[in-house]
């Protein structure tokens, strides 16, 4: 008996990762798993697919709660045995006026947009299954150019960085930006996009680990949407849902034995991008 195979995106309720659910619902052969924090916004997005005649699937996930974080895990390993596509899309944003400090700002939003993405994976990829695709979104604001510091450039585009090193800078990030130093230190001056900075750095991580994983052909890519009117963005992107949701689909669908794009940063025209030194096909 053949399992069905399981697509999961994080955050689905809405924007981008909404798109990406329908996109999936119509182009995917297999079992689709819209994601929220919120229940009831959740069921919600699914009646809303259901009218367009879309059957996706409805599960809890607050990738902020650990519990909640190991009870899908769980789950899915009980019911599907696998995954086959994970989008990890959930992520927070401040707004530009937002009143807490920037040091609070910083640290809640890597925890969530950061931390929290590193205990879901930590979680779904051992259940990942040969020839799986994950899609970790990225940002322009991600793009490594954007650091002012060199030296920070330096430590995050290596190459051989490690999980462990790039914690500690998140959290040197988190520090200086307490202390109101973070620019004077090198770092930029936004927590949103540092996240994604991040976010990108630990995908070119992931991908290396995955090259040396016993499971055949799991592809890793970092995307980034493009510019779109989201909640996220306070509705000032001018590209619709449907245009950001299509790089990601198209890398969540790479096709079995891929070789590229395959741990890049891809752009919302789904053209590569060099992440360390560009140039990108646009700003935003």
């Amino acid at each position: 008996m053949t399992l069905p195979r399981v697509a999961i995106v994080t955050g689905a309720n809405k924007g981008i990762g909404f798109g990406i659910v329908r996109n999936l619902c119509k182009q995917f052969d297999g079992i689709v798993y819209l994601t929220a924090r919120d229940v009831e916004r959740g069921k919600k997005a699914v009646e809303e697919l259901n009218e367009l005649g879309l059957k996706p699937e409805f599960h809890q996930l607050d990738i902020d709660n650990t519990q909640s974080i190991t009870n899908f895990a769980e789950f899915i390993k009980t019911t599907h045995g696998g995954i086959d596509v994970l989008v990890n899309n959930a992520a927070i944003a401040y707004g530009y006026n937002a009143p807490e400090p920037f040091g609070e700002q910083a640290e809640v939003t890597m925890r969530v947009n950061f931390f929290a993405m590193i205990d879901v994976c930590n979680a779904l990829f051992p259940l990942l299954r040969p020839h799986a695709r994950v899609v970790n979104m990225s940002s322009a604001l991600g793009f490594l150019q954007r650091v002012p510091g060199e030296h920070l450039r330096k430590k995050l585009g290596d190459p051989n960085l490690t999980v462990d090193e790039l914690t500690s800078l998140i959290k040197e990030f988190i520090s200086e930006a307490k202390a109101g130093t973070h620019t004077k230190a090198g770092w930029i001056n936004s927590a949103y996009a540092m996240s994604k900075v991040a976010v990108s750095a630990l995908t070119r991580i992931q991908h290396r680990e995955f090259l040396e994983d016993p499971r055949e052909d799991i592809v890793i890519n970092h995307v980034h949407p493009g510019y779109v009117d989201t909640d996220l963005t306070n509705h000032n992107g001018p590209l619709t849902i449907e245009q950001g949701a299509d790089a990601p689909t198209y890398a969540a669908l790479l096709p079995a034995g891929t070789t590229s794009p395959k741990g890049d940063y891809i752009w919302s025209t789904r053209e590569i991008v060099d992440w360390v030194n560009g140039p990108t096909p646009s700003s935003f």
